[in-house]
């Protein structure tokens, strides 16, 4: 941790205060301080009382507090030091009215004794430099990140480094499994970036065949190439002024890669088949899922290129390794879904401990495919562990009474039911037996009678329908010696 102003961080200069009415105590610690190169500003006590509520206190890293001629309180002094974040502070002297119990209250690390060595100076301002960047980007301090869901400490952690590095236009590069929202975090890298006003251009490498990276990538000229019938920018092009995004750069071809950087070397390229050469200006953000460093043991990836766009790596946490995110995840998903008509979900805690015990291999991409789903089976519903799909049950239903459907009884017709009572008996098989020929003969002419009332005494209609031709109709009528009315 450096405690000059030459890191990735945004913060203020790192600066010290001293406030000690021992002369020669101010003139031994400034002497030292500026020896390091670390600006000071010293005050008495009474000087300080009178310039303090105009000092700006913004670049003061450390406050180094000696002893005071005047009836004041350490307390109050502090009170009025720590108007912002708090500062990290050093005693040069001893204080009876506080004891050690209390430092950590007021911000105090210790007492720093004379003499002075260089390694215990240095092991000092190391730690007040390390509180102080903490304190200037704990949460409350951080930039809004509406896309970027999450606070546990790995998410909180990646949310500092994107406040760290997002105004640098410098490259970063994003690793992580498949699914854990690298493409997510560039986005934001862009959102907080002076070039926010520029382009998002985003590539993924893995999904581009070899052969036609280059041209996408870079353009090409009218005839470059079989079926190159007009001239067409590249990526390159149309991110300039803002951020070319490289999704699965480890999915790039070796040819690619030297093509790739000499561009980042000299900021500048050509249209596959042109000869102007084009000045361009982007901010690369890369990402990938494999590990490169194998992959440069193994010759498949430039390690030059490796360091070029390797300035400021991100990893990406699994989902397994930030299982407290899930509810917050789960919400903002379904909040989506909502906003699109799908209606809002709600998960019942036994559904949530059933979430937390699943391996979760495809990471957010597949929670989200998860609430998806449920969102189309159970619009606006509450899930349970029984809606959930098979695969994602790790804890038994603790209530299957409630999936226990009673019997209810249909809605009886009682005209139906004397008509079908009847029915019946008049089909039950007499003790004594039946004729069977003339029970048939005897049904068949009710049918082609009632056949013959519905349809007008039209035989063609009553044929179809009874389901027989005509001419059988003909036939049987004849038989039965049934004339049209």
């Amino acid at each position: 941790m450096s405690i000059t102003n030459s890191g990735v961080s945004d913060q203020p200069p790192f600066q010290a205060l001293i406030i000690d009415d021992d002369a020669d105590r101010r003139e031994t610690l400034r002497a030292c301080l500026q020896f390091i190169e670390l600006e000071c500003h010293v005050f008495d006590f009474v000087s300080w009382l009178q310039q303090s509520r105009a000092f700006a206190l913004d670049s003061v890293g450390v406050v180094l507090i000696g002893e005071s001629s005047l009836p004041i309180a350490l307390n109050k002094l502090v009170a009025e030091l720590d108007r912002g974040p708090v500062i990290p502070k050093l005693l040069t002297c001893d204080w009876p009215e506080l004891d050690q119990a209390a430092f950590a209250q007021s911000g105090i690390l210790g007492v720093l004794a004379q003499p002075y060595r260089y390694p215990q100076l240095l092991d000092w301002l190391h730690q007040c430099a390390l509180l102080r960047e903490r304190g200037i980007t704990e949460p409350r301090a951080l930039p809004d990140m509406p896309g970027f869901v999450g606070q546990s400490a790995p998410i909180r952690e990646i949310r500092h480094l994107i406040a760290q590095v997002a105004p640098r236009d410098i490259s970063v590069l994003i690793t992580g499994e498949s699914g854990t929202g690298k493409e997510v975090v560039a986005r934001c890298l862009h959102e907080h970036s002076p070039r926010r006003d520029g382009p998002f251009v985003p590539v993924n490498c893995g999904a581009i065949p070899s052969e036609l990276l280059e041209s996408e990538l870079f353009g090409h000229e009218k005839g470059a190439f079989t079926g190159a019938i007009s001239s067409r920018p590249g990526r390159f092009e149309l991110a300039n002024g803002g951020t070319l995004f490289l999704d699965e750069i480890g999915d790039m071809p070796l040819p690619m890669q030297v093509k790739l950087l000499r561009v980042l070397q000299e900021r500048q390229f050509e249209r596959v088949g042109g000869s102007k050469t084009l000045e361009v200006d982007v901010r690369i953000v890369t990402a990938t899922h494999k590990n490169l460093e194998l992959m440069i043991q193994d010759g498949q990836f430039r390690e030059d290129l490796y360091y070029r766009l390797n300035v400021f790596p991100i990893e990406m946490p699994a989902l397994r390794d930030r299982l407290e995110d899930l509810p917050l995840l789960i919400n903002n998903l379904s909040q989506q879904l909502d906003e699109t008509g799908s209606g809002r979900l709600q998960f019942h805690p036994a559904a949530l401990e059933s979430l937390r015990l699943h391996p979760w291999p495809g990471n957010v991409r597949e929670l989200a495919n998860l609430v998806e789903r449920l969102s189309i089976i159970h619009p606006g519903g509450v899930i349970g562990v029984s809606e959930l799909p098979p695969k994602f049950r790790h804890i038994e239903e603790p209530d299957p009474e409630r999936y226990v459907r009673p019997e209810l009884p249909l809605p009886v017709d009682t005209e139906q039911a004397t008509a079908s009572a009847e029915i019946a008996a008049a089909e039950a098989l007499p003790a004594e037996g039946v004729d069977l020929k003339a029970w048939l003969e005897s049904h068949e002419q009710r049918l082609i009678h009632q056949a013959l009332d519905a349809t007008d005494q039209v035989v063609s209609k009553a044929a179809r329908l009874l389901q027989i031709r005509r001419t059988t109709l003909v036939e049987k009528m004849r038989k039965y010696g049934i004339e049209r009315q």
